[in-house]
């Protein structure tokens, strides 16, 4: 039988907590310590799971491989936390400070992120998959080789950030700033990036088959080999944009502009290019167009 936590819902006594946590013991689940403060402490792997946590400062804090299902960190200051293998299933980290975070291979399925600073934060591996990131400041983050399938990222800033193979199925990006991000390998199967800019991006053998990209701006990007079949672009801005080698098969261009892009080697089997301005493109021949 599991034994009761005596601290359970009722606001805590900081030095109780870590003269325990020293002791040994790590089930601190359901606590209530709200507007707290505890920076700079290592708690790795303590069980905090459901606890109530919103407006903590955890400055610099190490919570690497703690449980952390499902708790409220709304509006925390989590600057430089090491939350490495955490547990973050289902938590709460709406308008939370994550700058220079590490999350490195979290898993955060079916969290909150809202409008939460990511900004150079390290997510590498991370499995965020059902979550939402809606308005979250990711610029510079790195998202390499994550899960973020079935997410919300509406609205965010991933300026710059680094996506490299990440698992971007069926994920929201609407509206989402993007310039220069690289999502090299990435997997994009039936993702939804209406009005999304990525002006100068790499999506270079990227998958991106069954997509919506209309309106996207993909201005000067990189799609050499890149996937992108059975996709809506309908009035996409590809201006100077790399495709050599792209698969645009069975597409809807109708609109774009494609002007001096590269369709060098390009598929376009069956693509509607209906009303699409590709003046001094170069076509897949090679053949500049008049």
């Amino acid at each position: 039988m599991e034994q009761a936590n005596p601290m359970r819902g009722s606001i805590v006594d900081l030095r109780e907590v870590l003269e325990r946590y020293a002791a040994g013991e790590r089930d601190f689940r359901d606590l209530n310590f709200a507007g707290g403060n505890l920076a700079g402490l290592d708690l790795s792997e303590i069980n905090l799971r459901t606890a109530n946590l919103q407006q903590v400062n955890f400055t610099g804090t190490i919570l690497r491989g703690a449980n952390l299902r499902e708790v409220k960190l709304t509006g925390s200051t989590m600057e430089g936390v090491d939350l490495q293998e955490a547990n973050l299933i289902g938590a709460d980290l709406s308008d939370c400070n994550l700058y220079k975070a590490n999350l490195k291979a979290v898993n955060a399925s079916r969290s909150l992120m809202e409008r939460a600073n990511l900004e150079l934060a390290d997510l590498s591996e991370t499995i965020a998959s059902e979550s939402r990131f809606v308005g979250a400041n990711l610029t510079n983050a790195k998202l390499r080789d994550a899960n973020l399938s079935r997410s919300n990222l509406s609205e965010c800033n991933l300026t710059s950030a680094r996506l490299e193979g990440a698992n971007l199925t069926l994920t929201i990006l609407v509206n989402a700033t993007m310039p220069e991000a690289n999502l090299t390998n990435a997997i994009l199967n039936g993702a939804n990036l209406t009005n999304a800019n990525l002006t100068h991006a790499d999506l270079s053998r990227a998958n991106l088959s069954g997509s919506n990209m209309a309106e996207v701006n993909l201005k000067s990007a990189q799609l050499r080999g890149t996937k992108i079949s059975w996709t809506t672009l309908r009035g996409a801005n590809l201006q100077g944009a790399s495709l050599y080698r792209a698969n645009l098969a069975w597409s809807n261009l109708t609109g774009a502009d494609l002007t001096e892009a590269i369709l060098i080697d390009a598929n376009l089997y069956r693509a509607n290019l209906r009303d699409a301005k590709l003046l001094r493109a170069v076509m897949p021949d090679g053949a500049p167009k008049a």
